[in-house]
C-alpha cells in the first residue's frame, strides 16, 4: 500500500487527493466492470514526477492506474482491480508543446482535450481528425492510445493513425521515446535540423508504439505524444444519402471510398442521427450516409465541382440520391457537428440518460448480419428498436469497419438496469461468434477474445514481464489477470 507522505513528497501534498467521494467515483463507471476503491489520486505535473511515482510503486508494491480524461468513464479500463491502487490523474498536464504547420504535426501533453487542441491548431490553418463527437473532457492522447476510430477514413492509413511518436515511462520506471523522437540528438536538436517526430516506427526496427496502443495503461504512462494534423479545407460541402435498407448504401460507400473522395464518411441509423441532430427518429430514414467533400488550398472550387459531378454519376449507377438537407437539417451542419466534441449532455445520453456500447471491427459488407442478430437480441430482452443506436465507421480507406451498437437505457428504471448486463453479455458473445474482432477488449471482452488465442496471451505476458515485471501498471486488465 502506498504511503501518502511519500506520494506527497513527489507531487506535493495539495496534489494527493484522499476525499472519499473522489475515490469512490473512481471505483466504478457506467460499464459492468467491478472494481476497487483506490487508495488515493495523485496529479503529477511532468516527466520527473511520473518517473518517481513509478519507481516508488515498484519499491512499495502498489498499483498505478493512469487516467488522462475526466469522466464520465464507460469502459472499465480506469477502474482499479487491485486494492490499494493509486490513480495517476494526468488530466491537468495540458501543455501544447509544439505545433509544426509545415509538417502538420502537434506535440501535446496527455491531458489536452480535442477542443483545446483544435482551437490551437486552427490558428495555423490545421485540424485534428477526431472520433465521432467525443466527450468535451476526452483526452486526445487517451483516445488515440485506445485506437478510437476517426470520422475520416481517407486519412486513416494504418491502425496507429493519427498517432505518431510517444514519450513514456515503462512500468520499470525507464524513460523511452518511440519513432524518430528516439534520436539521435535531443528534441531541440531534431527540431533545428527540420525533424518533426512524425514517424511512429522506431528506434531501428522496433515499433513499441503499437504495443502501447490498446494496452489500457498496463505497460507504462505516456507523458507526451505527437499527433498528425490535416489542412483545414478552404471549402467544404456535406451530403446525406438516405436508405431504407443498409444494403442500398454499402456498395455506394465502398465506391466513393475507393475513389478517395470523401473526408468525413460514416453511416448512422435513425436513432443515432436523431440523438446527434436533436430530431425525432420517426422523421428520419432508417439509415443515412453522411459524407463531405472538400477543396484545400489550390483551386478549391474546381476540385469540388469535379468531385460533385463524378459522385453524381456514381450515385446514378447505384440508384441513390445525395442531398444537401434531410428532415430540415443541413448536411453542412451535421458535418460540422461530427467534427467537434459533443455538446452537453453527451449525445449518447440524450435519449434515455445512459448508454452501453458494444463495438468491434468487421468489414462493411458484413455489417447487416451483425445488425440483424442485434435486432433479434434487443427484442428478446425487451429493448425497443427506438433505443438501439447503430454507428458504422469505415476505417483505413474502407478496408475495414468499426461497427458500434449503442444500447440506450434509463438508469433510473430498475428493470432497464437489471436486464442490460445480461443483454450486453449475450450481444458480445453473439458478435464474437459471428466473427467480430474485439480489438479493444475491455472487461468481459478480454475474457472472450483472449480465450480464443492462447498463443497471443503467452506472447503478451512475456511483453508485460519485460516492461512491467513487478506488475504495478493497471493490473488485471487485458490478459494480465492473475491465474487461479
Amino acid at each position: 500500500m502506498a504511503k501518502k507522505e511519500d506520494l506527497a513528497r513527489i507531487v506535493g501534498p495539495e496534489r494527493v487527493v484522499t476525499e472519499e467521494d473522489a475515490l469512490i467515483a473512481y471505483s466504478f463507471d457506467s460499464s459492468f466492470v467491478k472494481g476497487e476503491r483506490p487508495e488515493c489520486i495523485v496529479k503529477p505535473r511532468g516527466l520527473d514526477e511520473i518517473q518517481r511515482l513509478v519507481k516508488l510503486a515498484n519499491d512499495q508494491g502498489f498499483a498505478l492506474v493512469p487516467c488522462s480524461s475526466h469522466g464520465p468513464h464507460s469502459r472499465g479500463d480506469t477502474v482499479p482491480t487491485a486494492s490499494g491502487s493509486v490513480i495517476v490523474d494526468l488530466s491537468e498536464m495540458k501543455a501544447i508543446l509544439r505545433v509544426d504547420q509545415r509538417n502538420k504535426v502537434a506535440m501535446i501533453d496527455p491531458g489536452v482535450t480535442f477542443a483545446e487542441l483544435q482551437t490551437e491548431v486552427e490558428k495555423q490553418g490545421l485540424r485534428i481528425e477526431m472520433p465521432l463527437l467525443p466527450r468535451k473532457t476526452k483526452s486526445v492522447v487517451g483516445s488515440l492510445l485506445e485506437r478510437e476510430p476517426t470520422t475520416g477514413p481517407k486519412y486513416n492509413w494504418d491502425a496507429i493513425d493519427p498517432l505518431c511518436c510517444l514519450e513514456l515511462v515503462f512500468g520499470t520506471g525507464d524513460l523511452f521515446r518511440t519513432g524518430n523522437a528516439a534520436g539521435p540528438g535531443s528534441l531541440e536538436e531534431q527540431w533545428a535540423s527540420g525533424q518533426a517526430q512524425k514517424m511512429p516506427m522506431g528506434p531501428a526496427q522496433t515499433d513499441i508504439a503499437r504495443l502501447i496502443q490498446g494496452a489500457q495503461g498496463s505497460l507504462g504512462i505516456v507523458t507526451w505524444a505527437t499527433i498528425k494534423l490535416e489542412l483545414m479545407p478552404a471549402l467544404s460541402k456535406g451530403f446525406f444519402v438516405a436508405g431504407q435498407t443498409l444494403d442500398e448504401l454499402i456498395a455506394f460507400t465502398y465506391q466513393i471510398l475507393w475513389r478517395k473522395f470523401p473526408d468525413t464518411c460514416l453511416i448512422l441509423n435513425n436513432v443515432n442521427l436523431a440523438a446527434i441532430a436533436g430530431l425525432d427518429p420517426k422523421d428520419l430514414p432508417p439509415w443515412t450516409l453522411l459524407y463531405s467533400l472538400s477543396g484545400l488550398t489550390h483551386l478549391p472550387e474546381e476540385r469540388l465541382t469535379y468531385m460533385e459531378q463524378d459522385l453524381a454519376e456514381i450515385a446514378g449507377e447505384f440508384k441513390v440520391t445525395p442531398r444537401r438537407n434531410l428532415a430540415g437539417v443541413a448536411a453542412d451542419r451535421m458535418v460540422d457537428l461530427a467534427s467537434r466534441p459533443s455538446e452537453e449532455p453527451y449525445w449518447k445520453f440524450r435519449k434515455r440518460g445512459a448508454c452501453q456500447d458494444v463495438f468491434f471491427l468487421t468489414t462493411l459488407d458484413r455489417t447487416p448480419e451483425f445488425i440483424q442478430a442485434m435486432d433479434g437480441l434487443t427484442r428478446e430482452f425487451g429493448l425497443t428498436r427506438e433505443n438501439l443506436g447503430v454507428y458504422l465507421q469505415p476505417i483505413r480507406h474502407g478496408t475495414g469497419c468499426h461497427l458500434e451498437f449503442n444500447l440506450m437505457y434509463n438508469p433510473n428504471r430498475p428493470e432497464d438496469s437489471a436486464r442490460l448486463p445480461a443483454l450486453f453479455e449475450r450481444a458480445s458473445r453473439a458478435c464474437l461468434d459471428l466473427g467480430g474482432f474485439f480489438s479493444r477488449p475491455y472487461g468481459l471482452w478480454s475474457e472472450l477474445a483472449y480465450a480464443k488465442c492462447p498463443d497471443t496471451v503467452m506472447a503478451l505476458r512475456k511483453v508485460k514481464n519485460i516492461f512491467d515485471p513487478r506488475g504495478v501498471m493497471n493490473p488485471g486488465k487485458l490478459c494480465f489477470k492473475k491465474e487461479a
